[in-house]
């Protein structure tokens, strides 16, 4: 295999890591001491309500879901379920665990188990010039 082709099907294998099995894109985000800064205007998905993003910051191994919420809020949630560590993924309305059926709502709490914890919380919040703030650092 020339160069050429060992780079094209890294970067197609890169391709199917990242956007992994759901139809949902995960967009590559570089934090910035621990903080992801996305404006608004380039993530028109969480103008509306229900509208989600994945988002994979640098050095992570696994995507985030930014989700705007009946409420206006936009939440930052882990994908990891709480019973096991199965990666929930959104369907509709609701996270569901592929492993166990445990079940959340958009906002990560629990709708039904198996799992008696929600999911994981990063502090997000959207300026007024519309740039949404997220610490990844580490859960709330």
């Amino acid at each position: 295999m020339d160069r050429r082709r060992f780079v094209e099907s890294g970067a197609v294998l890169l391709a199917g890591i990242i956007t992994g099995c759901g139809a949902r894109p995960t967009t590559l985000v570089t934090p910035v001491g621990g903080l992801v800064r996305l404006p608004l205007r380039d993530h028109p998905e969480l103008e509306r309500v229900g509208g989600a993003i994945r988002i994979l910051p640098d050095g992570g191994s696994t995507p985030l879901y930014v989700v705007r919420l009946a409420s206006g809020e936009v939440v930052t949630l882990s994908p990891v379920c709480k019973h096991l560590g199965c990666i929930v993924d959104l369907k509709g309305q609701e996270f569901v665990c592929p492993c166990h059926g445990s079940r959340y709502a958009r906002d990560g709490a629990v709708r039904r188990g198996p799992t008696e914890h929600p999911l994981d919380r990063f502090a997000t919040s959207v300026s007024p010039d519309g740039i949404i703030e997220i610490d990844v650092r580490r859960p709330v």
